[in-house]
């Protein structure tokens, strides 16, 4: 594997040093730091809808998460139920 030397100032080496863990090198953690995620992509895609098509879906997904809290609620109960016999 090649390899490169890089300057860095003694505050950003004590950033990475308290991101490291036992057993993992510094360029596991700025591999880890710098990789791209989900959240990132999702990000890039705001804005993207916009007009009726945002609304409609900025409706939809309020609409999916109402019902989902009602389906969790209903499961608790459930359970609960099921718990206290």
């Amino acid at each position: 594997m090649a390899t490169k030397n890089i300057s860095i100032t003694i505050e950003a080496y004590k950033r990475l040093a308290e991101l490291k863990r036992e057993k993992e090198s510094f360029s596991d953690v700025i591999n880890k730091i710098t990789k791209k995620n989900d959240f990132e992509n999702l990000l890039k895609l705001q804005g993207i809808l916009k007009g009726k098509a945002g609304d409609e879906f900025r409706k939809s997904v309020i609409e999916s998460r109402k019902k989902q809290e009602i389906l969790h609620k209903e499961r608790l109960k459930r359970l609960g139920k099921q718990w206290s016999n």
